[in-house]
């Protein structure tokens, strides 16, 4: 344990160290990309508008933007899921350059700025939800050798660091390399990531688990991971992501 001398020099040094950190690798805006500005800041000032939260009227079970009055989106409407209920932070047309910089553009430092956002608005979803745990959605070994990193993994870090909650990375694996589901349609998709997903032993046995994933469309691939969680003992399972798409 720490006296108040040592965790006073531990508190300073990590604080110099992170502005060293910034001064050698400055931070870049999350949507123009470029230095951000003011120094300190993970956005610019002039950029925070641009990205555009998802308001009422949502789904109520996958938290779409709704383009009509409604509870349920056309895709969940009448349908059964394995998760409880979802919600998304922002509507995906004005994050989506973003996203794929995140994704693909090796812009991991964008996950702290998305997982503190992820909190300021979404904290009451996650503090109604009582999870024990959050579980980002896997990528095949594949895809993690050619990427080098998982970006619903970084996104559940920097969210669990945020709301306090312990990230469990390997309880999902994913055992099949699916095709890219962007071209597909939701049958495709459904079809496509059949056993796709592999559970590692609860051996913690956790209740509650909220999945954490970058984007939601179809959610195909939220499904099939929350009906696979289901089948090996959690009892409830919520999901978030970082952005969404209309559903009427």
């Amino acid at each position: 344990m720490k006296n108040r001398k040592e965790t006073k020099w531990y508190l300073l040094c990590s604080t110099a160290g992170k502005q060293a950190r910034q001064l050698l690798f400055p931070l870049r805006c999350p949507v123009c990309d470029r230095i951000v500005q003011p120094y300190g800041e993970k956005i610019c000032a002039e950029c925070v508008p641009k990205f555009k939260l998802i308001t009422p009227p949502w789904c109520m079970c996958c938290g779409k933007k709704l383009l009509e009055e409604g509870d349920y989106c056309g895709s969940c409407k009448g349908k059964k899921r394995s998760y409880i209920r979802g919600r998304a932070l922002y509507e995906y047309e004005s994050a989506a350059a973003s996203l794929y910089r995140f994704k693909y553009g090796k812009r991991q430092e964008y996950a702290d700025f998305y997982g503190e956002e992820m909190w300021k608005w979404l904290g009451g979803f996650i503090r109604g939800a009582a999870p024990d745990a959050l579980v980002p959605i896997p990528l095949h070994k594949k895809r993690i050798r050619r990427r080098g990193y998982n970006q619903a993994a970084l996104l559940a870090r920097a969210l669990g660091r945020c709301a306090g909650l312990p990230v469990y990375e390997n309880l999902l694996k994913r055992v099949k390399n699916t095709a890219p589901l962007k071209s597909q349609n939701p049958k495709e998709r459904q079809n496509n990531l059949k056993k796709a997903f592999h559970i590692c032993q609860n051996d913690v046995k956790l209740s509650t688990i909220i999945i954490i994933d970058d984007i939601y469309t179809t959610g195909s691939t939220v499904e099939e991971a929350a009906r696979v969680l289901k089948e090996h003992g959690v009892e409830k399972v919520y999901f978030l992501t970082l952005a969404g798409g209309a559903g009427i």
